[in-house]
């Protein structure tokens, strides 16, 4: 005999079979959260709907809720993740290789070019969604403020000055936001070649 369940029963019924089969594979949160940051960051938070992301997951909506009292559920826990990978993981990967301050700087400076492009789009989704959106624009105001924090803590190693450290965080902030809007050519130097200019001068 195996124990089975439905979608939307939890309690188990039998039913006789001549060999234990494996349980049915569910589809665990995470995955829901994954479909539904990729889905912000291709459409914004409209885009992330429970029948659709159940369809490119390739399960039913009764997974969903399995993991989620409702779809604002699944947009905190995208929140959640988010806050995770852009703040906990960043600092976890920056302070495990060591070094000093300059270094770990530029290892963090370094990690938006590591992580691709698919985490600024959904960067980028999450700062248009704050503008309409005061509990995202809370939520966003704190994970700018913690990174703000770790920054000031590294600058603050070698810059005695306040006015300097706060300076020298907000340009290295406004070049990680506000280079991908920027399109102005440099003469004969690429972008990525002023950026390190830039960044050289940030850790002098």
């Amino acid at each position: 005999m195996v124990a089975m369940s439905t979608p939307w029963d939890d309690s188990p019924r039998t039913i006789p079979t001549d060999r234990q089969m494996p349980p049915p594979t569910r589809t665990p949160p995470s995955k829901w959260i994954e479909a539904g940051l990729h889905a912000l960051a291709v459409g914004g938070p409209d885009a992330v709907r429970v029948e659709p992301l159940a369809e490119e997951l390739g399960v039913t909506k009764g997974g969903f809720y399995r993991h989620f009292d409702d779809r604002n559920a699944l947009l905190e826990g995208m929140l959640d993740a988010w806050e995770r990978i852009t703040v906990d993981q960043v600092i976890e990967r920056v302070e495990r290789d060591g070094g000093d301050a300059r270094a770990k700087l530029s290892r963090l400076f370094g990690l938006p070019a590591i992580q691709g492009r698919q985490l600024l789009k959904v960067e980028l989704a999450i700062r248009d969604w704050a503008r309409r959106d005061s509990a995202v624009a809370k939520r966003l105001r704190r994970i700018d403020n913690r990174r703000m924090e770790y920054m000031r803590s590294l600058f603050g190693v070698f810059c005695p000055d306040e006015e300097e450290i706060e300076v020298r965080c907000t340009l290295a902030f406004s070049m990680f936001i506000g280079s991908h809007f920027i399109r102005a050519e440099h003469g004969s130097r690429s972008r990525p070649d002023v950026l390190k200019l830039a960044l050289k001068r940030l850790l002098a």
